[in-house]
């Protein structure tokens, strides 16, 4: 059995601008799994870089609102709600609200660093 605790997992800003903390990526440890779970937090005012990324990705919101923008469509976001990425699609987020926005990435397959292209 594996676990994870939020807290003690590093965080780390990410190539768009998002502090992450990675807690299950198959290519780091022993899991069968074909994608990577990540918790993202974005600041108020603030947004992710416009970029895209070569495979499938999922925001799962947990807490807060903002704008989501992916290959020219934009909508509001809120927490319990989930967005589907495609592969390749132009995408970013903004933080709209008062508090921090905070989601769960699910990229399928595994993120990987060289699969992810900052377009700013």
């Amino acid at each position: 059995m594996i676990i994870k605790n939020l807290s003690k997992t590093p965080e780390f800003s990410s190539g768009d601008d998002a502090r992450l903390r990675e807690l299950l990526n198959p290519r780091k440890e022993p899991l069968s799994l074909r994608y990577s779970l990540a918790h993202a937090a974005v600041a108020p005012g603030r947004s992710t870089k416009k970029h895209a990324l070569r495979t499938s990705e999922v925001y799962f919101i947990l807490e807060g609102g903002g704008r989501m923008h992916v290959d020219g469509e934009a909508a509001p976001v809120k927490a319990g709600q989930a967005v589907y990425i495609p592969p390749g699609a132009v995408q970013w987020i903004e933080n709209t609200g008062s508090g921090p926005l905070r989601f769960l990435c699910i990229v399928d397959p595994a993120w990987r660093p060289e699969d992810e292209k900052v377009l700013e």
